[in-house]
């Protein structure tokens, strides 16, 4: 009985990685037949879209008032995609190069909006002003980034036009979207029952395991680059999904109508992710990219913060 709870488990992330992977290709069809490659489109756009789990497991546990599991789950996929997927694709890719277009000041900014809500949760509260905050924090960003590679202007005007896009990607993408939130309706039930047979925190299994699962659209961009032999990655994509996690935490926060978390040691966990965000920061920016010794670093750190979380 318990290795069929398991199996389902395993199957929901399966699931996930297909229904997301429909989402994504059906989009980067869009924007290669658009002529849509610049940071903001990777940003914006397939930021959100490569967050579509996040948010289909955030709506399921506020519905089964579940809602430690979309905390940690946000929280936790920050740390994945800096400490873990970049770094897992700097080390087998041989150091990656880091195409962001983005200035000291705006990605200093970007990473400060992705850090807020671990700032906010350390007093274990997050309450509706804040999660306001959050989202106004994720708009300010955005229209930073518009306004300095907007997508709107005379050259993208044909993403408005409904005609540019394919019948068959749109179903994909809905059917996508279905599947994934059938998933991740099992994936919190399943979380809830095996953070009572273990007697752990649905808040940990959340931060720990949930989070590495509803990452799998980044970590197939990951492993795609390095099938594929390229060095590049749209960085685009991974600031974009971390810093969506801002805004669906907000978004949650309000429907849930504030959130008091039972976590005891949450500074701990800021200081580390703080560490790791600012290591992060600076093999980014010493030659705009991260070599395979870096990476390295990164992956232990992530590793190292996975044990003491843990223990």
């Amino acid at each position: 009985m318990f290795f069929l709870h398991i199996l389902t488990y395993i199957s929901s992330f399966i699931f996930i990685w297909i229904g997301a992977g429909l989402i994504v290709s059906s989009t980067d069809r869009f924007s290669r037949k658009l002529r849509l490659s610049t940071f903001a489109v990777s940003f914006i756009i397939l930021g959100i879209l490569t967050s579509s789990p996040e948010f289909a497991v955030g709506l399921t546990a506020i519905a089964e008032s579940n809602p430690e599991i979309f905390v940690g789950n946000l929280l936790g996929g920050v740390p994945v995609i800096f400490l873990f997927i970049i770094p897992i694709l700097a080390i087998f890719g041989n150091g990656i190069n880091l195409k962001h277009d983005l200035d000291r000041n705006t990605l200093l900014a970007t990473l400060g909006v992705i850090l807020i809500p671990f700032l906010l949760v350390i007093d274990k509260k997050i309450t509706n002003p804040e999660g306001i905050l959050l989202i106004l924090l994720y708009i300010v960003l955005i229209f930073l980034i518009e306004r300095r590679h907007g997508i709107f202007d005379r050259k993208n005007t044909e993403i408005l036009n409904i005609k540019s896009y394919s019948y068959r990607d749109i179903i994909r993408v809905l059917v996508g979207v279905g599947i994934v939130f059938v998933s991740s309706q099992i994936i919190v039930d399943k979380t809830m029952y095996f953070s009572s047979f273990f007697n752990i925190s649905a808040f940990y299994i959340s931060l720990i395991i949930l989070s590495l699962g509803t990452n799998l659209p980044e970590l197939s961009l990951a492993i795609r680059s390095i099938t594929l032999g390229s060095k590049d990655i749209a960085f685009g994509d991974y600031m974009g999904s971390a810093a969506a996690n801002t805004l669906l935490f907000g978004v949650f926060t309000l429907l849930n109508n504030g959130e008091i978390l039972t976590v005891n040691n949450f500074l701990f966990t800021f200081v580390y992710i703080t560490m790791g965000l600012t290591l992060f920061y600076f093999f980014s920016r010493s030659k705009n990219n991260i070599s395979r010794t870096e990476g390295l670093i990164l992956l232990i750190v992530y590793l190292t913060f996975v044990i003491v979380e843990l223990v």
